[in-house]
């Protein structure tokens, strides 16, 4: 006598596959994805690699170690191109103005550390000899002396300070420039750092070259000379 096999219906068949084969749940997305619905978005764009690229040729080219270039904005407050340069032996500096007031704005980052201990002993703006208070301000110091004030955020093995006139620039104004300090990226880099690129040589125009025939120089020596 024939038998005839009975067939599953398909969706009494599928969960008992599911269960022999240890299928994940419905719907987990997997350790890559849960990571990549954690990772911040960053609003500049992604920095520029600090040990390759046009950023590390452009500040070695310099003489600033990469890792220590820095850019910040602030509202009202342009670049001044001509101020960009190195700060010590490998750090980084560079002033915003206030087109209207004139202000200005420094970031300045270098090598070094600052703690409670140390704060009160480094002074701000590099004048030397001057008193200096430090008051915690988040994660970074606000400091005051010399007619200036900063805000000082300790990097790893570095620190980024942005500082001001104290009557100048407003203590508001000087936090949003030194929260806003972040490592440049590739289309901030170019507006930055200066080409390693030499400008195309410009001929120069010569007065005693005739107009016409071979462009030889004009010798002719008058009557008597």
């Amino acid at each position: 006598m024939i038998r005839h096999a009975r067939v599953l219906p398909v969706l009494v068949l599928a969960p008992l596959l599911l269960t022999a084969c240890g299928s994940e749940k419905a719907g987990d997305p997997g350790p890559s994805a849960s990571a990549s619905a954690s990772a911040p978005a960053s609003a500049a764009g992604p920095a520029a690699d600090p040990g390759t690229g046009e950023l590390a040729s452009r500040a070695q080219a310099m003489g600033v170690a990469p890792e220590l270039v820095y850019v910040t904005e602030a509202p009202g407050f342009t670049l001044a191109q001509q101020s960009v340069g190195v700060l010590g032996d490998d750090g980084f500096s560079a002033t915003w103005v206030d087109g209207e007031t004139n202000a200005l704005l420094r970031l300045a980052v270098d090598r070094g550390t600052i703690t409670a201990g140390t704060c009160p002993e480094q002074p701000v703006g590099d004048m030397s000899g001057e008193h200096t208070t430090c008051e915690r301000d988040g994660g970074a110091w606000y400091r005051t002396g010399a007619g200036r004030h900063e805000y000082a955020l300790p990097e790893e093995g570095h620190v980024v300070r942005v500082s001001a006139e104290t009557d100048a620039v407003p203590r508001d104004v000087l936090r949003v420039a030194a929260l806003a300090a972040h490592r440049p990226d590739a289309a901030e880099t170019d507006a930055l750092l200066p080409s390693v690129e030499p400008a195309p040589a410009t001929p120069v125009e010569r007065g005693d070259l005739p107009p016409y025939g071979d462009g030889a120089p004009d010798n002719h020596v008058d009557v008597g000379g």
